[in-house]
């Protein structure tokens, strides 16, 4: 059975497909609310099977499947030999198997990649976290800005590698900022704490770009930062989660005493 892509009218239908699983697709449902099947916004989205789709493949600057095992074969053929993401992320059961099929379909385009993290457990917080947070941590606003991109950037050096070319990366730290979802702390004029909801659908906001700055780590200010951002982010989502590399023991270990539960694991294909 083939794929197809999908448009406008398939709305609803992808969108229960993401609600059987609302934490572990929230980014292909953030997709599809922000408009991606009416070309509103960057990417395209498959479906299988093509008469009545049970299986998603979201394909853009990230490749993202979810769905089914049996859906793997007509994905592998819409993806096509050509790779033009950056990434493919999703559940591990999932996006692993995925991967191996494109390798060996097409080769080099899919089998040579900067990092694979096979393993990233997917928490979520439901209700407040359980131990207090930091006065400290606010919603950022333009007028933190410059700071906030330059945090922003070495976070993103530190957990992806180098920054793609383009004002993109840019262009989306100035989205999260106009639309209040990037939360801080503020020491004269610098940002040495942040944590973004970089993606939200379905009531469930997506922590991502968590980063305090080097010199400070060590110091106990992780959890009561980190608590202090959930709480502000629960106030426009009832449900956060996020997701960390199996490795990062600390990161771990300070999302469970705020309160984070594991619920799942997803796995990144980096290029």
């Amino acid at each position: 059975m083939r794929a197809r892509q999908l448009g406008p009218g398939d709305t609803d239908r992808a969108l229960g497909i993401c609600r059987e699983e609302p934490v572990k697709r929230v980014f292909i449902a953030s997709r599809l609310e922000y408009g991606v099947l009416a070309r509103k916004t960057a990417g395209t989205v498959y479906g299988w099977p093509a008469w009545r789709p049970r299986a998603l493949l979201h394909v853009g600057s990230n490749l993202a499947p979810a769905g089914p095992l049996e859906a793997i074969g007509a994905f592998v053929e819409v993806a096509g030999r050509h790779r033009g993401s950056q990434s493919i992320m999703g559940e591990s059961a999932m996006v692993l198997p995925f991967w191996e099929a494109l390798c060996k379909r097409w080769g080099k385009a899919y089998s040579q990649v900067r990092e694979v993290r096979p393993s990233q457990p997917l928490m979520t917080l439901v209700g407040e976290p359980s131990v207090p947070g930091s006065p400290e941590v606010r919603e950022l606003s333009w007028n933190d800005y410059d700071s906030y991109l330059e945090a922003a950037k070495a976070m993103y050096s530190e957990e992806v590698g180098p920054l793609p070319p383009g004002d993109g990366y840019a262009g989306y730290c100035r989205w999260l900022i106009s639309n209040g979802n990037a939360y801080g702390v503020v020491h004269d004029g610098k940002v040495i704490f942040k944590a973004d909801v970089g993606t939200s659908a379905l009531g469930v906001g997506q922590i991502q770009g968590v980063w305090l700055e080097p010199s400070l780590r060590g110091r106990g200010l992780s959890i009561p930062y980190m608590a202090a951002a959930a709480t502000l982010a629960l106030r426009k989502h009832p449900t956060l989660s996020l997701y960390v590399n199996d490795f990062n023991l600390p990161a771990i270990s300070c999302y469970r005493h705020i309160g984070f539960k594991q619920v799942g694991e997803l796995a990144t294909v980096l290029y």
